[in-house]
């Protein structure tokens, strides 16, 4: 009789064991996808404030140009007004004294244009290694990193751009962004401010500014 007790223990043993083996190679075997939310595909309905695809040539002191420009796009009447201003200012921020980074920074687009991410990530690190004061490279960084979901290195980049230029409106809306898509809905509505303070003209901010401030703040009784 006892031995009859443990050969029928020994086999509960072994089927426990087998039906394990059996249910972890059916976790194994279950598309990722399935077993953990994913994050937004890279891409998806993102987009940031970012340079016109036409800018004007830039001609004088960069520093005094900026100073006179950010203070025409606060005055600016209209849309259309502000838009030749901010335009401007994109110019200012894009132009580079060097020919190399010029031509390292125009090779990223061609990249980034192509979804090529890979590529122009190393192509804008060849440009900040080579000239760490370029605003540009660090903010088009920040945006292949928000693009790809890396909120983490974004916001290390953006925080290199607002060293440079706090006044930088487009790396201030990325930010702002950043922080609503990681629910910080708070610091997410300080950022869309400095933003709207800077430039009063930005496309979707203010609508962000409204809703997070009912969110936020609550209703105006």
């Amino acid at each position: 009789m006892a031995l009859r007790s443990t050969t029928t223990a020994n086999w509960t043993r072994v089927l426990r064991l087998a039906i394990g083996i059996v249910v972890l190679a059916a976790i194994a075997a279950t598309p990722a996808a399935a077993q953990a939310p994913q994050p937004t595909p890279p891409g998806t309905q993102k987009k940031l404030p970012q340079a016109p695809a036409k800018l004007p040539r830039v001609i004088g002191d960069k520093a005094k140009n900026l100073d006179f420009l950010f203070g025409a796009l606060k005055a600016a009447p209209d849309q259309e007004s502000a838009k030749a201003v901010e335009a401007r200012i994109w110019a200012v921020w894009t132009a580079t004294p060097s020919d190399t980074a010029a031509l390292l920074m125009a090779r990223a687009k061609l990249a980034m244009d192509s979804k090529d991410t890979a590529v122009a990530l190393k192509l804008l690190d060849a440009v900040i290694k080579l000239r760490p004061d370029y605003i540009e490279a660090w903010n088009r960084r920040a945006t292949i990193h928000y693009l790809k979901n890396d909120y983490r290195r974004s916001m290390e980049d953006i925080r290199q751009v607002l060293i440079r230029e706090p006044r930088h409106f487009g790396a201030l809306a990325g930010l702002g962004m950043i922080m609503q898509e990681t629910g910080d809905e708070k610091h997410a509505l300080d950022a869309f401010r400095k933003a709207l303070a800077i430039n009063p003209h930005l496309e979707r901010v203010p609508d962000l500014v409204k809703s997070l401030t009912e969110k936020v703040e609550g209703r105006d009784i």
